[in-house]
């Protein structure tokens, strides 16, 4: 059974300021438009579980930011919060996607909020969560590890293989999805894990000025994430409903890969968001009424 029967996902390659990218598109004739930006260490093949739920909403395209999944890393400057920020504007205009509702777990919590800070016409709404974005730093396990490496050359020195294959069991088992696995440790063998790591190593300099940029970002923001990550603690995520004026929070009973491990809790919130509840946090007059751990 290969991928695609698994999944109605199918995926493309289109070059992109200069970058070769890999994606997903319904190709739906619709005004509602959803761009989600695969997880780090997996794909696209992430949201093969939520798929069905979002695919009713309207286009839904997804994407491997560059320097992850198995677009190129033929541009490393681009490999960075800011940047890839930058680039999702430029991919929103190229690709005529209009403003759309992005979802980005993970390392496209970042991205997502410096699009949204630099260029919040090109977003209608974010769902993000699960990523490293605090300041002091708060990460754990092996992102701590990769964060703190005193070079790339002590990351590009791991077993990727392994390790990837390790980190991504959660989410995808080598035993019960095997291409799943293999697309996601694939995408990061031969020297492209230590590549993509560049991102979460600008967490240090770029987390502050995140940080700054959080109270002005005025884009209807729903925080999702796993209430027992213990790779990006829940910490992460109470930061950005703190500082976010408009945001709404759920933690679901799940570790790191949310998406995968309570996909259907995952896919119900976008549904409703993207259905009208990420017009309701404008309009909320207390944290009581955003605020939510869902069990």
């Amino acid at each position: 059974m290969n991928a695609e029967q698994i999944s109605p996902i199918t995926t493309y390659f289109r070059v992109c300021d200069g970058v070769r990218v890999r994606f997903a598109d319904t190709k739906s004739d619709s005004d509602t438009t959803l761009l989600l930006l695969a997880p780090w260490p997996e794909s696209v093949w992430a949201f093969r579980r939520i798929w069905r739920h979002v695919a009713g909403l309207g286009r839904v395209v997804a994407i491997d930011l560059p320097g992850f999944g198995h677009s190129d890393q033929s541009r490393p400057e681009l490999i960075a919060p800011d940047t890839a920020g930058t680039f999702l504007e430029r991919l929103i205009d190229e690709w005529g996607l209009g403003a759309p509702h992005i979802v980005g777990p993970d390392v496209g919590t970042a991205a997502a909020l410096f699009l949204a800070a630099k260029a919040p016409e090109r977003v209608t709404s974010l769902t993000i969560g699960g990523g490293a974005v605090r300041f002091p730093i708060d990460a754990g396990g092996a992102l701590k590890d990769v964060i703190e490496a005193s070079s790339l050359d002590v990351v590009r020195a791991l077993d990727a293989r392994t390790n990837i294959g390790y980190a991504v069991e959660a989410g995808a088992g080598r035993d019960s999805e095997p291409e799943i696995h293999e697309d996601y440790v694939s995408a990061y063998d031969l020297g492209r894990f230590a590549e993509s790591a560049r991102f979460v190593r600008h967490y240090p300099e770029q987390n502050p000025v995140l940080r700054d940029l959080l109270p002005t970002v005025s884009t209807p923001t729903q925080i999702v994430a796993g209430a027992d990550d213990d790779l990006v603690p829940w910490s992460n995520n109470e930061y950005l409903n703190e500082l976010l004026p408009n945001s709404e929070i759920h933690g679901l009973d799940a570790g790191h890969f949310a998406w995968e491990q309570a996909a259907e809790e995952y896919g119900r919130l976008i549904v409703d968001w993207v259905n009208g509840g990420y017009r309701r946090v404008g309009a909320a007059e207390s944290p009581d009424q955003v605020g939510e751990i869902t069990r």
